[in-house]
């Protein structure tokens, strides 16, 4: 399989040792199997550094955006780009109606499919696969898969702008945005730029640049960044703030205005006003 859909049976490694903790965050009684054959061995290699906890706020963060979004009953699509092994559809818990487009490359799409048939796995609302490649024109495979760029949209791009460049992710929010009717949404992840030049990160970063994955884009602005690209931030988290895993984050939140600090970045946002 493509070093991608690696870094993707790492996630749902992840999210299946979170799963059988007894203060889990959430359940993911799927990730274990869409795991193999490598997901546990690059938890060992990429251990440290905080990944795990990360990974799982980051899950929780997400899930409890998607939940509250849709609470609000403006929106009944969501898109997962680079959806990965992730298996919020059959999962979380869906209002009637909503549609959930999974995107991400065709191998990847099929070998999941293949692995959620073999356990029988049912989703809990109307799932949608779009095999596309996410470097080229996807849009049109999205489409074809039934989304309407003239309803608002919940957008969720997870573990995906860390491994772009700066005009790469600016070209992807733009391009969500040209595609989101007024009352659209955003939940993202963003690096922040210091932790891709600590010492502390460093192993970790140079073991993924070997495997072929390397962590590439951040900003420590991120409203900013957002704000450049379409978007305004309605919400800006860092793991271990209240709403973002407090208590389970191992470090001590950093006060914002202190410069150089090793931040990732937990983001709402809504479709800029025109």
């Amino acid at each position: 399989m493509h070093a991608v859909s690696y870094t993707a049976q790492w996630m749902a490694a992840a999210r299946a040792l979170e799963s059988e903790r007894e203060d889990a965050l959430y359940i993911d009684p799927l990730a274990r199997d869409l795991a193999a054959p490598k997901g546990f061995d690059l938890i060992d290699r990429y251990e440290g550094g905080g990944l795990l906890p990360f990974i799982s706020i980051r899950t929780k963060f997400l899930d409890d955006t998607i939940q509250d979004v849709l609470a609000e009953g403006e929106i009944q699509q969501v898109v997962l780009i680079a959806a990965g092994m992730d298996t919020r559809a059959f999962r979380l818990d869906w209002p009637d109606g909503v549609e959930v487009y999974e995107v991400d490359h065709g191998p990847l799409i099929e070998e999941k499919r293949r692995r959620l048939d073999a356990l029988g796995a049912e989703p809990r609302t109307d799932r949608r696969e779009v095999s596309a490649d996410l470097t080229g024109e996807w849009f049109p495979d999205l489409e074809r898969a039934g989304f309407d760029p003239s309803r608002p949209t919940l957008w969720v791009a997870e573990a995906l702008t860390f491994f772009l460049t700066e005009e790469q992710a600016a070209g992807l929010l733009r391009l969500l945005a040209s595609a989101s009717a007024p009352g659209s949404r955003l939940a993202l992840d963003i690096l922040g730029r210091a932790l891709l030049r600590s010492p502390f990160s460093k192993p970790f970063l140079e073991t993924l640049a070997a495997d072929g994955t390397p962590w590439i884009f951040g900003t420590d602005e991120p409203e900013e960044f957002l704000s450049a690209n379409s978007w305004k931030v309605t919400g800006l988290k860092e793991p271990g703030e209240p709403g973002a895993g407090e208590g389970r984050w191992p470090y001590e939140v950093q006060p914002r205005e202190r410069r150089g600090a090793n931040r990732l970045w937990l983001i709402r946002a809504e479709i800029a006003a025109i």
